[in-house]
C-alpha cells in the first residue's frame, strides 16, 4: 500500500491500553492525565478486525504498545489471535519489561516474535525516581525471561535528553552489549511543540522512509505521530479509516495537539 508520496505502508503500531504501571515523567507523571473509559477502548475483536483490514492492504508489520500493554486484560489471548493472522511477517511488543517474567513464554508460546524494553538508566535509584518507584530489578528479570523465551533480538528503548554518550546511555549501551542485547537511542520528543528527531539505530522520526500508520486505544487510526489528523474505526469501518489515514499521511509531523504518549502509542 503506497501513500500519495510513493511511500510504501505496511506497518501498524496498535496501542492496546492507556494505563501502565509505570509513571515515567516524560510519558505518563503523576498528575495531569485522564485516562479512557473502558468502554471507549476497543474489544480484542475490533482489533483483529482492523489488523485484518491491514494486512488485506498489505501491512505485514505489527506492533503492540500501551501505555503498558501488559497491563491488559488477556493480553496473551489478543497476541494468539493477531498472530493467527495469515500474512503477518513481524509481531513484536513494546513493553516497560515489568510483568515480562510472568508474561515472555506464554507470549512467545502464543506467536509474538520479539519484544523492546524500555530502559533509560542503569542506576537503581535513578530509575525509580524517573518511572515513579519503578523497580529496576524487576525490568532485569524481565529481560532474561525474554531472552529465554526467544523474543529476540531483544531491543532496549533508551530515552535520551540531548546525546547518546550521557552517561546513563553509555551505561545501557555496556550493559547491551555484555548481554548480547541491541539498543536503540530515543531523543525526548515533545507532541505540542512538534520535536522529535531519528531514532539512533532504528528506522523512527524518519519521515522520508516512514512506513508506519498507528491505532489509538480508543480506535483512532492515525497517519502520523506528530499531526492530529485521527480516523475513528467505530465510525467509518477499520478499511474506510485506515485508507483515509493513508491516503491523508502528511509528509512530515508537525505537531499532536489531541493526545499524550501514553494514549497513542509512541
Amino acid at each position: 500500500m503506497l501513500d500519495r508520496y510513493n511511500r510504501t505502508i505496511n506497518y501498524l503500531r496498535i496501542s492496546v491500553t492507556d494505563r501502565c504501571n509505570l509513571r515515567c515523567s516524560y510519558c505518563m507523571p503523576c498528575e495531569d492525565f485522564v485516562v479512557l473509559d473502558h468502554s471507549e477502548i476497543l474489544r480484542f475483536d475490533e482489533i483483529v478486525e482492523v489488523v485484518r483490514q491491514a494486512v488485506a492492504m498489505g501491512v505485514d508489520k505489527v506492533r503492540l504498545t500501551g501505555g503498558e500493554p501488559l497491563v491488559r486484560r488477556d493480553i496473551v489471548d489478543l497476541v494468539g489471535m493477531i498472530a493467527s493472522v495469515k500474512g503477518i511477517a513481524d509481531l513484536a511488543m513494546t513493553s516497560n519489561g515489568v510483568l515480562l517474567e510472568k508474561f515472555a513464554l506464554p507470549l512467545a508460546r502464543a506467536g509474538l516474535k520479539r519484544v523492546n524494553i524500555s530502559l533509560d538508566t542503569m542506576d537503581p535509584l535513578k530509575f525509580s525516581r524517573l518511572t515513579s518507584g519503578g523497580d529496576i530489578g524487576r525490568v532485569m528479570t524481565g529481560i532474561e525471561a525474554a531472552m529465554e523465551a526467544g523474543l529476540e533480538p531483544v531491543k532496549l528503548n533508551c530515552v535520551i535528553g540531548s546525546s547518546s554518550f550521557e552517561p546513563d546511555a553509555m551505561a545501557v549501551k555496556k550493559f547491551a552489549m555484555e548481554r548480547g542485547l541491541e539498543v536503540r537511542f530515543i531523543h525526548q520528543m515533545d507532541l505540542g511543540g512538534g520535536v522529535f528527531s531519528v531514532v539512533e539505530g532504528g528506522q523512527g522520526g524518519d519521515c522520508e522512509r516512514c512506513n508506519r500508520l498507528r491505532l489509538t486505544a480508543d480506535g483512532k487510526v492515525k497517519p502520523c505521530l506528530f499531526n492530529d489528523l485521527a480516523y475513528d474505526v467505530r465510525r467509518m469501518g477499520a478499511a474506510e479509516a485506515l485508507k483515509a489515514a493513508v491516503s491523508s499521511k502528511p509528509w512530515c509531523g508537525t505537531v499532536c495537539t489531541h493526545n499524550k504518549f501514553y494514549n497513542i502509542g509512541g
